[in-house]
């Protein structure tokens, strides 16, 4: 194998309403719409997500005032409940772990009883299209890892084959 590995991606129905998609401008918000509208958040963490607020602005005490793009809170089948911090990128914008960080610091200070799952979300131009690339992230020892990453094509329903979807049951993770 090259030094480089192709992701294997998920073909998706595309469930972003067509009026939207009509006038989406391509940036982070188009990114954030068509993660919502296509339960994005729901399909990669395998959990029940609801949106809860976009551009939450506040201030965390040793930090200042931070940002985040959109926060879901969410289930699981367990009943254990999540508050996911999510960042978006779109173009050419690099994510930085001090986003993230802050991400964090926010669930602490706002959501204390619910365990974080920040993730972030990017758009990736190939030769077919326009690709969704989302991360699940996690702190560990001072340090942003990735621990999931998935890469999401939203396409038209009859653009998903039986080849497609038997090769999606074969993909359990």
């Amino acid at each position: 194998m090259g030094a480089s590995v192709d992701h294997y991606q998920i073909k998706l129905p595309d469930a972003t309403p067509e009026i939207v998609a009509a006038h989406a401008l391509g940036d982070e918000q188009s990114l954030l719409a068509k993660v919502r509208y296509n339960r994005l958040i729901d399909i990669f963490l395998r959990v029940a997500a609801y949106s809860l607020q976009n551009h939450l602005r506040t201030f965390v005490a040793g930090i200042g005032q931070i940002e985040t793009d959109e926060i879901y809170v969410a289930i699981c089948n367990t009943g254990q409940q999540f508050v996911v911090p999510v960042q978006a990128k779109g173009g050419n914008d690099q994510l930085g772990t001090v986003q993230i960080f802050q991400d964090l610091a926010l669930c602490r200070k706002a959501f204390p009883y619910l365990t974080p799952r920040p993730v972030a979300v990017q758009f990736k131009r190939d030769d077919s299209g326009e690709v969704i690339v989302m991360f699940e992230l996690v702190e560990i020892d001072g340090e942003i890892k990735v621990i999931d990453e998935k890469h999401y094509r939203l396409v038209p329903a009859g653009q998903i084959t039986a080849d497609d979807l038997q090769r999606n049951l074969s993909v359990s993770n």
